[in-house]
């Protein structure tokens, strides 16, 4: 294990807590993302955090969250060497990068926002972190509500050098639509993979609404249930999927790229689900091609609808055949088989995602410690990955560790950057 290259993809930059009031154009920087840190005096719990950071954000004013594993070892703080002191630490020899807590206003219905936010983050990321990009791959935050300005941002970060773009999860417009076509070209010809990160998009700032965003209120719900007496529907619900397990959302992304024929227009194109989970992915692969083909013992010739009695039986247009839809596949290849060949799903935990991995596809799923969050396995990623894949031949780790990714992003996985005998 210890010789493996091993890629985190989901590494998050903790940004500096003014970095938006002094970098934002003048006349934005009153709507500016911030955070206001303070401690203390005593812990809410003995023993407890003592380090908090209050986000103020339009939508999620007021959220506030204990520093990121201050204790057992250095509080992380986004400064590069350190993440790579951390990185060392837990046997990670790269990570692909994501944004922190301003994931929060990067994608919203304001697009001067938006885009006043991003260009500051992908400027700041080449500042800051492309010196290091043997070991980090930053991803360049593109707001899609106004298309051709997303392209032209697309082109500016290539141009810096950044490698990868980062995509909402809930985008303007559903990602089937041909809209996208001029991002996905540009993303294409400039070799530029494209990642979308759980909890992004989706956030309505227009019109000085103050309503809490969904993701706000996803998380407090599941707070609030630690704190009181469990009922037969919390349980319930949680079950469905706690926090971000929840498949629905990278199943709609995977459907609109794959249905809407991008997979098929762009074939060269690597598209990157991030913390989601990837354990749903099995049932799912199979769900998708059992959908366009007739099964086996179903009459395809079965017809249902209503009939029209003044009309011949030959001319009933309200009637028609259940499972004719079902050989209308249009595109040349099935569903697994683009899935396979350029989308890959990322999850931390998830050891049914890696007993599946035959059936969706080796190089479909890629591991990442989702370092410095509460929720990731960061300080203790050799535990996770011995858990995670008890009985995997070395070959297999390796792709899902760290080989697919590196491939994908453009790492040298030929030279290990980690102690080797971290893992």
């Amino acid at each position: 294990m210890s010789e493996f290259f091993v890629v985190s993809g989901d590494t998050h930059i903790i940004e500096p807590a003014d970095l938006f009031k002094t970098r934002l154009p003048k006349g934005l920087r009153d709507r500016a993302l911030w955070e206001e840190e303070f401690t203390l005096d005593e812990p809410i719990v003995e023993g407890g955090h003592t380090e908090f950071k209050k986000l103020h954000t339009i939508g999620f004013d007021g959220w506030t969250i204990s520093k990121y594993r201050q204790s057992g070892g250095r509080t992380p703080d986004g400064e590069p060497e350190n993440i790579i002191r951390d990185m060392d630490l837990d046997g990670v020899d790269a990570s692909v990068m994501f944004p922190n807590l301003s994931l929060f206003v990067l994608f919203t219905d304001d697009h001067e926002l938006s885009m006043a936010h991003a260009r500051v983050w992908n400027d700041y990321v080449v500042e800051r972190y492309l010196p290091f990009k043997d070991r980090m791959c930053p991803t360049a935050a593109i707001p899609l509500t106004d298309i051709p300005d997303a392209v032209a941002e697309i082109e500016r970060c290539a141009r810096m050098g950044i490698k990868a773009l980062l995509l909402p999860e809930v985008p303007p417009e559903p990602y089937y639509s041909r809209i996208y076509d001029p991002v996905w070209a540009a993303a294409q010809s400039l070799g530029l993979p494209v990642f979308f990160h759980v909890a992004t998009g989706g956030v309505m700032v227009k019109a000085g609404t103050s309503e809490t965003a969904t993701t706000v209120k996803g998380l407090m719900t599941a707070m609030n249930m630690g704190k009181g007496q469990l009922t037969d529907d919390m349980v319930a619900g949680r079950t469905m999927g706690g926090g971000n397990t929840a498949s629905a959302s990278p199943q709609a992304i995977i459907a609109s790229l794959i249905g809407g024929g991008v997979c098929e227009r762009f074939p060269d194109l690597h598209f990157n689900l991030t913390e989601f989970g990837a354990g749903w992915l099995v049932s799912f692969v199979g769900m998708m091609d059992k959908s366009w083909r007739t099964g086996i013992g179903q009459d395809a010739d079965w017809w249902l609808g209503f009939w029209d009695d003044t009309r011949p039986p030959t001319d009933q247009p309200a009637m028609g055949r259940l499972f004719a839809i079902n050989d209308k596949w249009p595109y040349p290849l099935k569903p697994s088989e683009y899935l396979q060949r350029q989308i890959h799903v990322q999850f931390a935990d998830d050891p049914v995602a890696v007993q599946a991995r035959h059936i969706t596809g080796m190089t479909t799923i890629m591991w990442g410690n989702d370092y410095p969050h509460a929720e990731g396995t960061f300080r203790s990623s050799k535990d996770c990955v011995d858990f995670n894949f008890a009985g995997v031949p070395d070959e297999e780790r390796a792709i899902i560790l760290g080989s697919t990714l590196a491939d994908i992003v453009g790492f040298d996985k030929s030279v290990k950057k980690a102690p080797a005998g971290v893992w």
